[in-house]
């Protein structure tokens, strides 16, 4: 099954791993991991249906001092300060930086992404939130993304890159707005790679936007998709997302490989739906995101991803504390320790 937008899906009828099937006919539900791998499943019936309160049965989640890092405050202080310096060597302008937590999961029967899904919609609501449940193909993701990687309306097609947080829109730096502005220009060049000539436009540049104990700060891109191009070219010329990447993409990406330990999946890729019967779709960044890994040893487990944009201008400190304000929210709605009165973390 999958949720999305207030729509449930249900009757799987085909799963594959070829995007061109997006237009083709039918719902699709798509997530497709950062490295590359891409799940796109059909279903058969897709119909309104708002989110159900989450059962408590259906979902125990780690408990909430199980989890561990891929990178310790040490070892991810570290890499900012290496970012730091290929940016001195001109080898880079940017690279996101991201850490994978992992924690087992006591009772893997009793653990259902869209009972998830649920608890993330009551304790931190996000425009781009839902689910894909197909765990005999490896994929059980709960999202709560605030961030559009691609909507697409027609030939038209529109990303929100998001760069920049704080907890207030006073503790946005320069370095911000910076990080925001460079990246915009990344997605504006992918865009232009797959979009007609002089059609790539930015109606909004730099909006603080609130989100749970936290802002952002959000732009869009906006371009018409060029004649016979579809969705196998907007995933070639823009996949993985720039917001997540860095700027030249390559050289972020070849540095990402260096210092991350552990494969992101889900997180930081696209997750979402496509119509391609109305020839339509909208998929986030995999951001605030969970999945379930049922092939761990010794035993299935949790995990969650979060990472920030590293600048010259970047503190490591405050980078470790941005990962640390992005994560702490979720993982203790996951963990059943969130406080909703005040959006209190005990």
């Amino acid at each position: 099954m999958a949720r999305f937008g207030g729509l449930l899906a249900t009757d799987l009828r085909d799963v594959t791993r070829d995007p061109a099937a997006l237009e083709s006919t039918g719902w699709w539900a798509v997530v497709a991991d950062f490295e590359g791998r891409l799940t796109c499943a059909r279903f058969g019936d897709v119909r309104p249906e708002p989110p159900r309160p989450a059962a408590p049965a259906r979902w125990r989640g780690p408990a909430a001092g199980d989890w561990t890092s891929s990178l310790d405050h040490a070892a991810y202080t570290a890499g900012v300060r290496r970012i730091r310096e290929h940016i001195a060597a001109g080898e880079v302008y940017q690279a996101n930086l991201c850490r994978v937590l992992s924690a087992p999961l006591p009772d893997p029967a009793a653990a259902d992404v869209d009972a998830l899904t649920a608890l993330l919609a009551r304790g931190n609501p996000a425009p781009y939130a839902g689910c894909v449940r197909l765990p005999a193909h490896g994929v059980e993701v709960a999202t709560a993304s605030p961030e559009l990687y691609l909507r697409r309306t027609g030939r038209t097609v529109e990303s929100g890159p998001i760069k920049g947080t704080g907890r207030t829109a006073a503790d946005l730096l320069e370095k911000d707005h910076a990080e925001n502005v460079m990246i915009v220009d990344l997605v504006r060049n992918d865009l232009g790679r797959v979009c007609a000539t002089g059609s790539v436009t930015v109606p909004a540049l730099c909006a603080v936007e609130p989100h749970p104990g936290l802002v952002h700060l959000v732009s869009t891109v906006r371009g018409r998709i060029a004649d016979g191009a579809g969705w196998p070219e907007l995933f070639s010329a823009t996949f993985p997302p720039g917001s997540v990447t860095g700027a030249p993409k390559e050289s972020a990406l070849q540095i990402i490989r260096a210092l991350e330990t552990a494969p992101r999946g889900p997180y930081c890729g696209g997750i979402g739906w496509v119509d391609a019967d109305r020839g339509t779709g909208q998929l986030a960044v995999g951001i605030r995101t969970f999945w379930i890994d049922r092939t761990a040893a010794p035993g299935p487990v949790l995990r969650f991803g979060t990472g920030a944009g590293i600048t010259w201008g970047s503190d490591p400190e405050r980078e470790w504390a941005e990962t640390e304000l992005k994560a702490s929210r979720l993982l203790a709605i996951a963990s059943g320790t969130h406080q909703p009165l005040g959006g209190t973390i005990r």
